[in-house]
């Protein structure tokens, strides 16, 4: 499957968006994954530490490699005497945490923000990174692993912020029956949806905040990283202070992207790979950027929200699927 280009090519100043594609696995080693992205994107390894690796030469920037554990991280990075009581106790722990997180903390991939027209080429390192033996999400029922992308807003002003998130909550249920989301991240709260008066309040006919209504707004109700959408990032490269007032978590890195965290990571299985995850995230850019076809969706799934009897009932997933998808 070829990955889709979305309507806005370029932001606000002319230049290309870019994506990042952050991508969670077991079934390799940090070295071997590391060696299998630096062999298949010709690029050089240098160790950060015991649990990371940054690969170097991507003129789009630096890739990592690292086990997705902050707190292993940082005792990796640490330089202990050897022999003496403290270091031999500090050596200890870290050996018991690295048992530990072997058996259920992935190794993540994080790529820098790569041109759009470079998704292709993504799409054939997850082919090399599979057939080197990489597992995911499906293959163990612990593997709650994920598939992450950060695309680039193509605007930073509040009403194409606005918009987006209107075309997410909208088109979320058939994301969500597309993502056939695997067990073990259902039950964890990774990839939350907005509360439903949250949605509501974004579908209102008259709902196009400043941005500080918008930060307010969005805070208000979803003050927290475990998001589908997670707009934290996007919200505290707005408005830092803002963010930090209502939301003390060090893991949120301010960029002007949006974070999409709701795919699986199949990495494993020959039939998947970014494109089917991408291509459906660009049907809320097409929704998003078409300002008649938004409202008429907003106003279709207002009635929605309002039927009590619809909400129970009905399905609207199916009435996503039927009228306001662009194929």
């Amino acid at each position: 499957m070829t990955p889709l280009l979305p309507p806005r090519i370029e932001n606000d100043a002319g230049e290309p968006r870019r994506v990042g594609i952050e991508l969670e696995m077991n079934g390799l080693t940090l070295d071997q994954l590391a060696r299998c992205v630096a062999d298949e994107l010709d690029l050089d390894i240098e160790d950060r530490g015991r649990y990371e690796r940054v690969l170097t030469g991507d003129p789009a920037g630096d890739w990592g490699v690292e086990l997705d554990f902050d707190l292993l991280k940082r005792l990796g990075r640490e330089e202990r005497d050897k022999g003496t009581l403290s270091g031999d106790l500090g050596d200890s722990a870290e050996d018991m945490l690295k048992w530990l997180a072997e058996t259920v903390v992935p190794l993540e991939l994080v790529s820098p923000p790569l041109p759009m027209n470079r998704l292709a080429q993504a799409e054939d390192l997850i082919d090399r990174i599979r057939s080197a033996g990489a597992k995911g999400t499906s293959d163990r029922w612990i593997n709650a692993f994920g598939m992450q992308f950060n695309p680039e807003v193509p605007s930073e002003e509040a009403d194409s912020i606005t918009a987006y998130l209107k075309a997410f909550v909208c088109l979320y249920d058939w994301l969500l029956a597309r993502a056939n989301i695997d067990f073990s991240r259902q039950v964890t709260p990774y990839i939350d949806a907005y509360p439903n008066r949250y949605n509501a309040l974004l579908v209102a006919d008259d709902y196009w905040p400043t941005q500080d209504q918008l930060i307010d707004d969005y805070l208000k109700d979803n003050p927290t990283r475990n998001r589908a959408l997670d707009m934290l990032p996007l919200f505290a490269h707005l408005d830092r202070e803002r963010v930090r007032e209502k939301v003390d978590d060090t893991l949120v890195k301010a960029r002007p992207t949006f974070h999409y965290r709701l795919p699986n990571c199949e990495i494993h299985r020959p039939d998947w790979g970014l494109s089917l995850a991408w291509n459906d995230w660009v049907q809320v850019e097409r929704l998003a950027a078409d300002p008649s076809r938004l409202e008429a969706c907003c106003r279709a799934y207002q009635k929605f929200l309002s039927n009590p009897l619809e909400r129970w009932f009905g399905d609207w997933q199916k009435q996503v699927e039927a009228k306001w998808i662009d194929r």
